[in-house]
C-alpha cells in the first residue's frame, strides 16, 4: 500500500522519456475498466489497460455476475414483468440510502434498457427463466431474479416490485470460480480485444502524472519493481476498485468492517482514490458499505430474527444485504435466527446455492423459556416477541415488519437457534466524487481535467443502501461513459 508521500502526483516536465504510450489510458480491467476500454476504442482512441494481476477480470469475474437493470428489460419483458425506469428510480432512491446521488440514479434509470441491450450486443448472455426463491443467487443459470427487497417490505409498498437481478447465462457453472461475473468478463473482454484495446499486465499504478496547467496527462506505475511512466494524450480512467483491503482506511471510513471478510478481492486497496485525493478530488459516502450475511436465506424466511433484547427488527424475507446492513449498523452485530423443527427440515429440502452456509443449530430446546435462557436472552423478551408474532400469524399476518404472507406460521415447539453474531462481512461502496461523465470533481466542484473513473473507486449510485448488482450496473454503465468521455478529451 502507497502512503500518502508517494501518492503526490509527478509533474510531466519532469520526464524525458515515456516508457509506454495511449491515447487513453485506463487502470484497472475489471467491469468498469473493460467497459471503458470498448467505448473508447470505438470512439477511435488508441486504448491501453494497466492490470494489476496477470490477467483481465477483476473481482468482477470472481462475483455473482447480478447487473442491476430494469425500467422495462427486453428479458423482464419475455418473462412477463412490468417495469419502468420511473418505478425503478422510485425504488433505487429509497433502498440506497439517504443522500443518494438522484441525479445520478435518475440517468441510470433511464439509460438501464439501452444499457442491457448494449451488454447483449458485446454477446452478453442471459436466459429467459425467473428464479423466484429465497437466495443470494440461482442455483442454476437463470437469468432474473429479485436481487434487493424489491417485494419486500417496506420497499414494496414505495415502488412496484420487478426483478432487476439480471445474471449472465453460465456454461459450466462453479460459483465462487467461474459464475455469473466470469460469464459477463468473457465477452468483454474478447470484445475489447477484437476492437484493438491494448492491455499490460502485472503493473500497479503509484501516481498520476499532471502538465503544468494541472491537467492529468499520464501515471507512474510499477512492473516488477520497475517504475514506469505512462503518458496518455487524451485522458486517464480510474477503474482500479474499492479501498476494502487497505486496512488503514477502512478504519479510518468504515470501522465497523475491520476484522470482517472482505466480499472483494485484495487488490482493492484504495489505491485510485489515493492518487486522485493527491490532486484534490472530492471524496463522497465514504463510510458506505455493502455487508453481506452470511446465512442462507431458505432458513432465514421460515424463522425469525432477534436482535441482542429479543426483539424483531426487519423482515427475514427481505434482501439478505439489507440483513447484513440492519444487523451490523443499527443492532451492534446482535442478531439471533429462531426457528422450529418443521421450518427448518422445509429450508434444508429446498434447492439453493446458499447450502453451503446450512449447518445444526447453535442451541435446541423443548420450550421458549428454555431456549431464551441457553441464549441468554433478558428473561421473558423472546417469549413476548414470540407470542406477539404467533397471535398474528395464526391468521398469516405480519403486522408488525409485514413479512409476506407464505412465510408466516406460527413457531412451535420444540424450537432452535442460530447464533448470527459474526455472519457479516462486506465491502466499501464509497469513493470518489464523479458526474455523469464519469469526471472525477475537485474539492471546488469543477472536473479535475484529463481525469475520469468508475466502479467501485467511485461513490455510484449507492450512497448506503445496496441492491445486489448495483456494482456490476454502475461500474460497466459509468465505465461506458468515462472511456467516451476521456476519447473526446483531446489536448487542449
Amino acid at each position: 500500500m502507497s502512503d500518502i508521500q508517494n501518492v503526490r502526483p509527478q509533474h510531466a516536465n519532469t520526464i524525458s522519456e515515456w516508457d509506454l504510450a495511449a491515447d487513453v489510458v485506463i487502470a484497472g480491467y475489471g467491469v468498469a475498466g473493460v467497459c471503458a476500454a470498448i467505448e473508447s476504442a470505438r470512439a477511435g482512441a488508441d486504448t491501453l489497460i494497466l492490470e494489476r494481476t496477470g490477467g483481465w477480470g477483476g473481482a468482477a469475474a470472481l462475483s455473482g455476475g447480478f447487473i442491476y437493470l430494469g425500467g422495462g428489460t427486453p428479458l423482464q419483458k419475455a418473462l412477463g414483468f412490468e417495469d419502468t425506469a420511473e418505478n425503478m428510480e422510485a425504488f433505487l432512491l429509497a433502498a440506497l440510502g439517504p443522500g443518494a446521488d438522484s441525479a445520478k440514479i435518475h440517468d441510470y434509470c433511464q439509460g438501464s434498457v439501452e444499457h442491457f441491450e448494449w451488454l447483449v450486443a458485446q454477446g452478453v448472455p442471459f436466459k429467459e427463466e425467473f428464479w423466484g426463491e429465497p437466495g443470494w443467487e440461482p442455483p442454476g443459470d437463470h437469468g432474473l431474479m429479485y436481487s434487493g427487497g424489491e417485494n419486500a417490505a417496506p420497499l414494496n409498498t414505495i415502488a412496484s416490485p420487478a426483478p432487476r437481478g439480471h445474471l449472465p447465462q453460465m456454461t459450466d457453472k462453479r460459483t465462487g470460480e467461474r459464475g455469473g461475473g466470469y460469464m459477463l468478463m468473457k465477452p468483454l473482454a474478447d470484445t475489447a480485444e477484437s476492437v484493438g484495446v491494448r492491455a499490460e499486465y502485472d503493473i500497479r499504478i503509484e501516481r498520476l502524472i499532471i502538465d503544468d496547467d494541472g491537467r492529468t496527462v499520464g501515471v507512474v506505475a510499477k512492473r516488477y519493481g520497475r517504475r514506469l511512466t505512462v503518458r496518455a494524450r487524451r485522458g486517464v480512467v480510474l477503474a482500479t476498485g474499492s479501498f476494502a483491503y487497505n486496512q488503514q482506511m477502512v478504519a479510518t471510513f468504515t470501522p465497523r468492517l475491520i476484522g470482517r471478510p472482505a466480499a472483494s478481492i485484495e487488490q482493492h486497496d484504495g489505491i485510485g482514490i489515493q492518487v486522485a485525493q493527491a490532486l484534490g478530488a472530492q471524496l463522497a459516502h465514504m463510510d458506505a458499505a455493502e455487508v453481506a450475511f452470511f446465512a442462507d436465506p431458505q432458513v432465514l424466511v421460515r424463522g425469525i430474527l432477534v436482535n441482542g433484547r429479543g426483539q424483531r427488527y426487519i423482515p427475514e424475507d427481505t434482501y439478505p444485504g439489507r440483513i447484513g446492513q440492519a444487523t451490523l449498523n443499527q443492532q451492534d452485530n446482535q442478531a439471533y435466527l429462531i426457528i422450529d423443527e418443521p421450518s427448518l427440515e422445509a429450508a434444508f429440502a429446498t434447492e439453493s446455492t446458499s447450502a453451503a452456509m446450512r449447518r445444526p443449530p447453535t442451541w435446541a430446546a423443548e420450550t421458549v423459556e428454555e431456549l431464551e435462557a441457553e441464549i441468554g436472552l433478558p428473561t421473558g423478551a423472546l417469549k413476548t416477541t414470540i407470542d406477539v408474532y404467533n397471535q398474528h400469524a395464526r391468521q398469516g399476518a405480519d403486522p408488525l415488519l409485514g413479512k409476506k404472507r407464505q412465510w408466516v406460521q406460527p413457531i412451535t415447539t420444540p424450537l432452535a437457534a442460530y447464533d448470527l453474531r459474526e455472519c457479516t462481512g462486506g465491502f466499501t461502496l464509497g469513493g470518489l466524487a464523479t458526474d455523469l461523465d464519469s469526471r472525477v470533481l475537485h474539492v471546488s466542484g469543477d472536473p479535475i481535467p484529463g481525469l475520469f473513473a468508475a466502479g467501485r473507486c467511485t461513490s455510484g449510485i449507492c450512497a448506503g443502501g445496496y441492491a445486489s448488482g448495483a456494482s456490476l450496473g454502475d461500474g460497466s454503465f459509468y465505465g461506458r461513459r468515462a472511456g467516451r468521455a476521456a476519447a473526446r478529451r483531446i489536448a487542449e
